[in-house]
């Protein structure tokens, strides 16, 4: 977890802002490229993405409908095998995961939903996991939310395995509402409170403190 002195970095990666810039355009970009990833995390219409789509779309929401929007980042590792830390330019971005902002009026619940994408080159090493638990700590511990959601498709077996070994809990599927690939699918949603997160990490092994 994010610790006093690094809040912005977990275990094995960092996390910085989304930037109006053309290599974070690139990025995002790539990102929404994949038709694979593309057609695990998102519900619309799945068809070649040009960047105006992505500038326009995903990018805009982002920057503009996210409590908390974050490029997740894997650190260079330098001659001792260390993650580097002479500035960002030395870190890879690999992927993207944000806290959806509450609907207008909203905000007294306190409540959020997590969206998250891994370049494909660095999908199934943990790194998506780390990200997550990084994201719900930030969540609960520092914007203050009280419950956090996470949504999928059945057609996505392994975000659901993912999300209940995170300590997420099933609360309900939306009924074939996901056409996909020639057939109908459900739409599965977990949610975590902020009690529970607590629970989950006391259960947790403890880390041994760091040379």
């Amino acid at each position: 977890m994010a610790t006093f002195n690094n809040p912005f970095q977990s275990k094995r990666l960092a996390y910085r802002a989304v930037e109006d810039t053309p290599e974070d355009d690139d990025f995002v970009h790539s990102i929404q490229s994949d038709p694979l990833s593309y057609a695990t995390s998102n519900s619309t219409l799945l068809k070649p993405q040009t960047k105006r789509d992505t500038l326009n779309g995903y990018k805009k929401h982002l920057m503009e409908d996210a409590i908390l929007a974050v490029i997740i980042l894997l650190p260079t590792q330098n001659i001792h095998g260390q993650p580097g830390t002479a500035g960002p330019e030395i870190w890879t971005p690999i992927g993207i995961i944000a806290l959806k902002k509450d609907e207008p009026g909203h905000g007294h619940h306190r409540k959020s939903s997590i969206s998250i994408d891994i370049a494909k080159p660095y999908q199934n090493r943990g790194y998506g996991s780390e990200a997550i638990e990084w994201v719900v700590d930030w969540g609960f511990r520092k914007a203050g939310l009280h419950r956090i959601a996470v949504e999928s498709f059945s057609y996505n077996p392994g975000a659901t395995r993912l999300y209940e070994r995170l300590g997420f809990q099933f609360e309900g599927r939306q009924r074939e509402t996901i056409w996909y690939d020639g057939d109908w699918h459900d739409m599965l949603t977990f949610g975590m409170l902020d009690r529970e997160w607590k629970e989950h990490q006391e259960k947790k092994p403890k880390e041994g403190p760091s040379e």
